[in-house]
């Protein structure tokens, strides 16, 4: 538990640096989601949950880098799960405006006792309701490079915060 804490703060940081800069000048933001989806094998398909944090940086314009650490499991065996921590770039149209669309994608190391290298594709939008303050909706694929059929497909939904 305590490590799950010192995540978020060593992730939430970075925002509260950016909060300090002028309104207009976002140069970044962190968000947390939960994440029901679908893993498939190419021959059947069981449901998920993936639950994580994460933040990016803009590095230029709207683009951007950043990571994020979670964990995601069967939805009926939560104990069977794999941590998953991912490394992303990414690219945000009007970042500055209420509806800010994204698309990402990048490389993540699913954990557990052995570890699996894949790759992961996605893109949503964020609705900022407030100034700091935002609802994230976000479709992702994560998929295996050797094995295109194994697949990890969520429906990301959170709160976003800069």
């Amino acid at each position: 538990m305590r490590r799950w804490v010192w995540t978020v703060v060593l992730l939430m940081a970075p925002s509260e640096l950016v909060a300090a800069q002028a309104m207009s000048e976002h140069r970044g933001y962190g968000y947390v989601f939960v994440a029901p989806g679908i893993a498939t094998d190419g021959v059947g398909a069981v449901a998920t949950l993936h639950a994580g944090v994460g933040g990016e940086r803009f590095v230029y314009r709207g683009l951007g880098i950043g990571g994020e650490i979670g964990y995601a499991s069967a939805l009926l065996a939560p104990s069977v799960g794999a941590g998953v921590v991912s490394v992303n770039s990414s690219y945000n149209f009007r970042r500055d405006s209420k509806l800010a669309p994204f698309v990402t994608g990048g490389y993540s190391l699913l954990f557990r006792s052995g570890a699996a290298n894949v790759a992961n594709f996605g893109g949503g939008i964020n609705y900022w309701f407030r100034e700091r303050l935002g609802l994230r909706l976000e479709l992702r694929d994560h998929f295996a490079v050797q094995n295109t059929s194994v697949h990890g497909v969520g429906l990301r939904i959170g709160l976003a915060f800069r």
